[in-house]
């Protein structure tokens, strides 16, 4: 199901990520969505790689920070 909304968004996405990274996990899997069939699971594969070319997870603190 695509997302209309940030507040649709899965809870460990909407906890972890910052908003920025919300709105690209948002457009990536809405775009995955259409583009791919209706198959949840590649949707979120896609929308965690595309957050993943902007973001990295910092393994001391577990947060999400924009790449440098």
């Amino acid at each position: 199901m695509p997302y209309k909304d940030l507040n649709d968004l899965p809870e460990p996405v909407r906890e972890h990520l910052p908003k920025h990274a919300q709105e690209i996990y948002r457009a990536a899997y809405n775009s995955a969505w259409d583009e791919y069939g209706q198959v949840e699971e590649r949707a979120s594969r896609v929308a965690w790689s595309a957050v993943k070319r902007k973001y990295e997870k910092d393994e001391s603190s577990g947060q999400w920070k924009p790449k440098d």
